[in-house]
């Protein structure tokens, strides 16, 4: 038996018994009978595209080569950044400047991007070619095998991954006000081509709080109508946690180019809004020490003051200003909703310099998680929507012990759990 058929006739086997009939291979549900999806992958994976207009002024010649030339791949396989000698004019292009007249932040002068192959769930991928698997390719082929088809009833939508979601009605977003628009459209397409039937919504880490947000961004009755359900899977969270902390601080590997450090591309990671949002909140951390140097400790209540001491007090006015406001405003989306969570893994809880050196890489104090997003985070979010006198009811939380904050779309028993939850919104009538 194919490799792909035994998974299939074990994750079957695993399962209650209508969904098992449900999912029989020999008996698959015909195109009809499928609900639409719309995967929205996390922060690695959306491409960016690149066009340089006459006001772009290169800071070295070699980066305006391009100009005029129109659209071009700048962030789709990092190795041709590097095969290309283009690393210091990714940088820059991929950099964005706050704007605090309009509280909004943009490209450089010149410089126009967008994302491509919006709608399409084969239109993203991880920029480490030998990764593929990380950016739903796995459930996206979960998916097709069951009688999924892109463009049909399953369908992608990839953001730039360098903006947050603007609280609503509180903040100005260009972008995001143009993709969530598209993803209106989109849905609304997508429903329309499946003879009305509403609309799964599947997020993945960051792409699930830009899932979350969008639900919330719309009128309750186009929820009601348009999503017959959230599946939100190891979602970042407005509530905080450490682990962009440590990225502000030392930078990413969300950014990856080969042979080129986090160090090296912090300057471009701190242009992001992005890497601003779901820093520690003050309601969820408390005054726990969340950095620890010789001389002073910080916790979620001095973010200002640590943003001076790394150097990055320009993130001060934007953190204020956009970041904040995002852990004060929790909205029940007001739609079924399910969230799947990894526990049990050692999570950075605090970060130690303790000679208060930032470009170092610090010490950890491991708490609970799932590698990434604390624990203590996750369930800060489970109680405000189990609070939710509207929300609760329509609220599933999972916690799958041991599933890591990559690996739970892609490791084998991690999988079939997420599975199930696919197939049960799927199944069960709302």
């Amino acid at each position: 038996m194919a490799a792909p058929l035994r998974l299939m006739a074990l994750f079957l086997l695993m399962l209650p018994s209508p969904l098992r009939k449900y999912l029989s291979v020999s008996h698959h549900r015909p195109k009809e009978a499928l609900h639409p999806i719309v995967l929205v992958p996390g922060a690695s994976c959306p491409n960016i595209e690149v066009r340089l207009t006459e006001p772009y002024m290169p800071s070295v010649p070699r980066c305006g080569a391009m100009k005029g030339t129109g659209w071009f791949e700048l962030w789709v396989n990092a190795s041709d950044v590097l095969a290309h000698d283009y690393v210091e004019c990714f940088k820059e292009q991929m950099s964005l400047i706050y704007d605090p007249v309009s509280n909004d932040y943009r490209n450089l002068p010149g410089v126009e991007t967008r994302v491509p192959n919006f709608g399409s769930a084969r239109g993203f991928r991880d920029k480490e070619p030998l990764h593929p698997e990380y950016c739903l390719t796995v459930i996206r082929e979960t998916l097709e095998r069951i009688g999924y088809h892109d463009g049909e009833t399953l369908f992608g939508a990839p953001y730039d991954l360098r903006h947050a979601p603007p609280v609503p009605s509180q903040q100005p977003s260009e972008v995001f006000s143009v993709y969530f628009k598209r993803m209106t459209l989109l849905l609304e397409d997508a429903s329309k081509k499946n003879k009305g039937k509403k609309a799964i919504i599947f997020g993945h880490s960051y792409g699930g709080m830009v899932a979350l947000e969008f639900v919330n961004s719309k009128p309750l009755a186009w929820r009601n109508k348009y999503i017959k359900h959230l599946i939100l899977v190891a979602p970042t969270l407005p509530e905080g946690f450490m682990e962009p902390l440590r990225n502000l601080i030392s930078g990413t590997d969300i950014l990856y180019l080969p042979r080129t450090s986090p160090l090296y591309l912090r300057p471009t990671w701190r242009s992001f809004e992005s890497a601003l949002v779901d820093l520690p909140s003050q309601a969820v951390f408390g005054h726990e020490p969340l950095l620890i140097t010789k001389q002073r400790n910080y916790s979620a209540y001095d973010i200002e003051d640590l943003l001076t001491a790394i150097g990055f007090g320009e993130g001060i006015q934007p953190f204020k200003r956009r970041a904040v406001p995002k852990t004060q405003s929790f909205q029940a989306p007001m739609v079924p909703v399910t969230c799947i969570n990894g526990v049990g893994n050692r999570t950075p809880r605090q970060l130690i310099y303790w000679d208060g050196d930032f470009d170092a890489s610090p010490e950890f104090v491991y708490g609970d998680g799932d590698g990434k997003i604390n624990l203590i985070s996750m369930l800060a979010f489970d109680e405000k929507m189990r609070q939710h006198p509207g929300q609760r009811k329509q609220f599933k939380s999972i916690k799958l012990d041991g599933a890591q904050h990559s690996n739970i779309v892609t490791v084998e028993w991690a999988l079939r759990r997420v599975m199930q939850e696919i197939h049960e919104a799927n199944w069960i009538s709302s």
